[in-house]
């Protein structure tokens, strides 16, 4: 299901914030590796400046003395000399190397950490939430918005970090060498941040974010389309999906096209006009050192070109960064979006426990009985109470909206008997069927009204309690990759093998389980691809079997099978059913039959309800559905 994307905003919202944020969270797991790296990026800074300083004074020192004396040069001192700054630079590259490969470190580490917490936290948010989000822009945020914070925390922080010790050390440097060839140098500094890194940058940035959201989008419709691909090749819809792509995908294109231009534009623009300051600062220099100016001198000068240099490329360097870090805020954003959701709200303290009985009185059983009690501590003084687990469900004047301005079940009343009641929902689509199965599972929260569990309040159950006590098979199965045994065992993950084979037999299964070309042992992949709809449909019901729940849902559970398959099966389900309170959203006019109370719904509410006979006699709606011989999904 597609969710609103909205008009995508043209910049990252609070981005010294959310840098902020982002910082936070690595120093949360390295901050002692970030320190060790600080300081390692400013000794290997140091180093470098150092062996730009000795320029002067190997040429004012060594060099020029060598050219002007007659006599045999001493190249003692100045091996020692160089010896000295090859130290330096020796120490520099050790620091560089260091650095770096601990920053790799610290940067797969974070993206491990992030994508945990990010699934950890997605595996907490309601059903709602993925109701209304694109699945593939939620892939998004995994793949390409972590990515683009890879090269933004390995390669641009440390980069900026650089950059500024370089560039104050550097200023140093070249106002202890000259004044006046340092105030050429910041004129032409000044106009490379006005002109190039301000303008292109902030262009390039809102781009980059556009960028980030259209790549979503992208990703959201080839997901999409991919689950879809029968449906579009049964309808003849590739053209028409073709074209949705292509207009997505162009506007990917601009946004992409657009945000690197200005990036790809600032970097040469800016190292231009620093070769312009770098000529500018050889001809003021050249003339003030064969005038010895201030006791300027060549080899000040040849110090002084080379600080230049490195002066307006850290400048360039951080202009580049910037678009990095800019993208890598865009997606930043998305992923704190994601992290910031609002979890599923459980305050229920009603617990689900083994149960078994002792001097005719029920108590909680450490291991596993068969049977089971809800378990309630009072908080007033701490006694508890075990109410046994029945599955006694009752819907008391219910209503409920998926938000509040559009309610679409209105005052539902319902009462399920446990011991084995059977109750089916019929009527049109969208009529409420399915929504009221959400309910009960607390997919969602009522509005108004109340639904109770065995004479509780389910809002008082814990929701994993709760939907343990449940077992469901839904009509759009789901497995995952795995073995077949496996996909069984998800109903019930300490389940021994006999109970899933038992499962499997009970859901008429095994047969063809045991034709497959390893078994049990068969691994599914693709979510069922090489198995056929039907055989999907059984897995689900033999995993609801082995759960053993005390209440079933049944949505749609047999539309799948053909009917010679569902006459086979129907004596299987008939036994799981038995002694359960089974809930069934009916498709098939034999499972309306078999319940023992059919109810109505048409918008929200039920109109009728009793058995087949009764409603039939009525010649109400139901008898409308029944003889038109179909009953609406």
């Amino acid at each position: 299901m597609r969710g609103p994307m909205g008009k995508p905003k043209n910049r990252v919202e609070n981005p010294g914030k959310l840098l902020k944020r982002l910082m936070d969270y690595i120093f949360r797991d390295y901050k002692f590796h970030c320190i060790i790296v600080f300081i390692l990026i400013f000794v290997g800074v140091i180093a470098n400046v150092q062996g730009t300083m000795f320029t002067r004074d190997l040429i004012d020192k060594y060099i020029t003395p060598f050219l002007l004396s007659s006599d045999t040069p001493n190249f003692t001192p100045l091996a020692h000399a160089i010896g000295k700054v090859a130290c330096f630079y020796g120490v520099g590259i050790v620091a560089t190397y260091t650095y770096n490969r601990i920053m790799i470190n610290v940067t797969q580490g974070m993206m491990m950490n992030m994508r945990n917490d990010l699934f950890s936290h997605m595996e907490k948010l309601p059903i709602k939430y993925f109701d209304t989000h694109a699945h593939g822009d939620i892939m998004s945020i995994y793949t390409n918005d972590i990515d683009t914070l890879r090269q933004m925390v390995s390669q641009s922080i440390p980069q900026i970090i650089n950059s500024g010790f370089t560039i104050v050390s550097v200023f140093i440097s070249m106002l202890i060498l000259n004044i006046p060839l340092t105030a050429v140098t910041m004129v032409m500094v000044a106009i490379m941040i006005w002109g190039g890194t301000k303008k292109a940058a902030g262009q390039s940035g809102k781009y980059f974010l556009e960028q980030q959201k259209n790549l979503g989008k992208v990703n959201g419709y080839i997901e999409e389309m991919m689950n879809g691909q029968k449906v579009v090749k049964v309808f003849c819809h590739e053209e028409e999906s073709k074209t949705e792509f292509k207009k997505l995908n162009e506007d990917l294109f601009v946004s992409a096209d657009r945000a690197n231009t200005y990036a790809n534009f600032l970097g040469p623009m800016n190292a231009q006009i620093g070769n312009i300051s770098y000529v500018m600062c050889a001809i003021v220099g050249g003339a003030l050192a064969l005038n010895h100016v201030g006791g300027f001198t060549l080899g000040g000068l040849a110090s002084f070109l080379t600080f230049n240099k490195s002066f307006s490329m850290p400048i360039n360097q951080v202009s580049q960064q910037l678009n990095a870090i800019v993208m890598a805020l865009a997606g930043a954003e998305r992923i704190f979006t994601l992290l910031d959701e609002k979890v599923e709200v459980d305050e229920g303290y009603v617990t689900l426990v083994n149960a078994k009985e002792e001097n005719g009185k029920l108590t909680e059983s450490e291991k596993r009985t068969g049977r089971w009690a809800w378990k309630h501590t009072h908080q007033a003084d701490g006694s508890v109470d075990y109410v046994e687990l029945k599955g006694n469900v009752v819907f008391d004047g219910v209503d409920f909206g998926y938000n509040d301005n559009k309610i679409v079940l209105h005052d539902v009343k319902l009462y399920a008997e446990p011991g084995g009641q059977k109750i089916a929902f019929v009527g049109s689509t969208g009529a409420g069927k399915t929504t009221i199965t959400n309910l009960i599972n607390r997919f969602y929260d009522i509005q108004d009204g109340k639904i109770r569990y065995d004479g509780i309040n389910i809002n008082k159950i814990k929701k994993a309690d709760l939907r343990h006590s449940l077992g469901i098979v839904l009509q759009d199965t789901h497995l995952f990759t795995g073995t077949v045994k496996d996909n069984i065992r998800f109903g019930k993950l300490d389940a021994t093998d006999e109970e899933i084979i038992a499962a499997a037999k009970l859901a008429n299964a095994d047969g063809f389980i045991r034709r497959l070309p390893e078994g049990y042992d068969t691994v599914i992949t693709g979510d069922g691809a090489n198995l056929s709809q039907g055989q999907r449909q059984l897995l689900a019901i033999a995993r609801a079997a082995v759960a053993d729940p005390p209440v079933l849902i049944l949505d749609e559970a047999t539309s799948s099978i053909d009917t010679r398959t569902e006459r086979i099966i129907q004596e299987s389900m008939d036994r799981l059913m038995h002694g359960r309170t089974t809930f069934v959203i009916a498709h098939r006019l034999s499972t309306v039959r078999n319940s023992d109370c059919i109810m109505v719904l048409e918008q929200g509410r039920i109109i009728e309800r009793g058995t087949h006979d009764q409603l039939i006699e009525e010649k109400g709606k139901y008898y409308q559905l029944y003889t038109g011989n179909a009953i609406s999904a």
